[in-house]
């Protein structure tokens, strides 16, 4: 037993969460031979085959189970220790934060969080992943990823959350179709729309109309906001979108925004995180950043 190390440990840990060696040698940033190697190195140590092939997958015999439950536990409580004896310095630091969010997230916070960096903490690197809302669990867990920026609620052991902003939906049209008139209910159903059809989560609408049995006129379905003040500057349609997107899109296009002429219940951009990093000092540093950073923004 004098042979296990901590990567083995790690090893073990990931391949028990992904079920997969191609998945753990990615988010280890190693070969799959290299994982193979490790899995071997375990069953000699431990006479067990810990994990069975099938159709799911890497199916976990009862003695990693039981592994797993000490050795999850333990690699965070060392890596968190680990974190904690270091001194962090955000002003010469060179560390890496990865952070889970949507185009749509990117468009609107991820100015002010760079902006922040960029004076607090000029060597600090963010790289910014595209959100998968299924594999977000997966990822904190293994440590893929550090935060997660999105309005959905995500589901987890152990994964923390805090309302950083309030968010509420407007009506968008180009300016050379749009009215200084309030926008009616009967103007909105009679006008022909333009419908975000893959907007990971941003479906409250649609609910709220077919709960009112309201059909809108649908001319052009996207599956991105993006390309939205394009198509509006060339057609007569209207959009909903997220205010603060609305927003970033009217600054930069002759857009009017117009209040929805029927209530629409309000949603929360929120910070997700692991609980294990919840004492690191580099990682409570970078969650209460962008926090301060969204606050004012």
């Amino acid at each position: 037993m004098s042979n296990i190390d901590l990567n083995l440990i790690r090893t073990f840990v990931i391949l028990y969460e992904t079920r997969s060696v191609t998945k753990t040698a990615d988010l280890l940033f190693v070969t799959q031979p290299s994982v193979s190697y490790a899995l071997s190195r375990l069953r000699d140590l431990f006479k067990d085959k810990l994990f069975i092939r099938n159709k799911n997958g890497m199916e976990p015999t009862a003695i990693s189970q039981q592994l797993y439950e000490e050795f999850s536990h333990s690699l965070s409580m060392i890596e968190n220790t680990v974190a904690n004896v270091q001194t962090f310095d955000p002003a010469v630091s060179h560390k890496r934060f990865r952070v889970a969010m949507t185009d749509l997230g990117e468009m609107a916070l991820l100015p002010a969080i760079v902006a922040r960096l960029q004076i607090e903490a000029p060597n600090i690197e963010m790289k910014v992943i595209p959100l998968e809302i299924d594999k977000v669990d997966e990822w904190m867990s293994s440590g893929k990823i550090d935060a997660v920026i999105c309005s959905r609620p995500i589901e987890g052991q152990h994964i923390q959350r805090h309302v950083m902003i309030e968010e509420h939906y407007v009506c968008v049209q180009h300016k050379q179709f749009s009215s200084d008139k309030p926008l009616t209910m009967e103007a909105f159903i009679a006008h022909k729309h333009a419908l975000v059809t893959n907007n990971l989560g941003h479906g409250a609408t649609e609910d709220v109309l077919a709960q009112m049995g309201v059909k809108r006129k649908i001319s052009l379905e996207v599956s991105h906001f993006l390309i939205l003040p394009s198509v509006l500057a060339k057609a007569d349609l209207l959009a909903i979108l997220p205010y603060r997107i609305a927003l970033v899109f009217a600054q930069n296009n002759q857009l009017t925004l117009y209040d929805l002429p029927f209530d629409v219940p309000a949603f929360n951009v929120a910070l997700h995180w692991q609980s294990r990093h919840n004492e690191s000092a580099s990682h409570r540093w970078f969650r209460e950043l962008i926090i301060s950073a969204l606050s004012t923004h």
